[in-house]
């Protein structure tokens, strides 16, 4: 599970608490009415107005509530299509992917960045089952370029046979 789902599913679980929350004191405010206070000519609409508060709070809160469940679903369609795409990325980047020194792009996940390095990225094209860079000539500090050429190089060498 990646970060951003575990976060994600805590947050949902917090809500949920406060939503509890909000439910139970409003039913303990409309319990303390007991009927009486809309009889009253004067705090009848302050009662009426309260208990509006609390609903639309309550409302607010499964809003959020719902923005937060659907978050999680797109995060584990990502996670899913990451799956998926590495069924048929060759393992030697994915060796890389797994040891840190690549990362995976989870919206393109045929592309992938060189840790430490800005910019630049490696792409691996499933049609032609080749690998080639992005944006290399905008590396422009010579440590990140050394380190880019690190990675890509022996891995040009190994998966397009040059």
């Amino acid at each position: 599970m990646s970060k951003k789902l575990e976060i994600l599913k805590q947050s949902l679980a917090k809500k949920e608490e406060q939503l509890n929350a909000k439910f139970d004191q409003h039913f303990a405010t409309v319990k303390q009415a007991n009927g009486q206070p809309l009889n009253d000519k004067r705090n009848g609409q302050s009662t009426l107005n309260k208990w509006e508060r609390q609903n639309e709070g309550i409302r607010t809160m499964q809003k959020s509530i719902e923005a937060t469940k659907r978050a999680i679903e797109i995060e584990e369609g990502k996670i899913k299509g990451v799956e998926h795409a590495n069924t048929y990325i060759p393992a030697e980047i994915q060796k890389l992917v797994e040891t840190g020194e690549l990362i995976q792009w989870r919206k393109h996940p045929h592309t992938f960045f060189v840790a430490g390095v800005d910019k630049a990225r490696i792409v691996w094209d499933e049609k032609r089952k080749v690998v080639a860079h992005k944006f290399v000539s905008e590396i422009t500090i010579q440590e990140q370029r050394t380190k880019f050429v690190r990675i890509y190089n022996p891995l040009n060498a190994l998966l397009n046979g040059r």
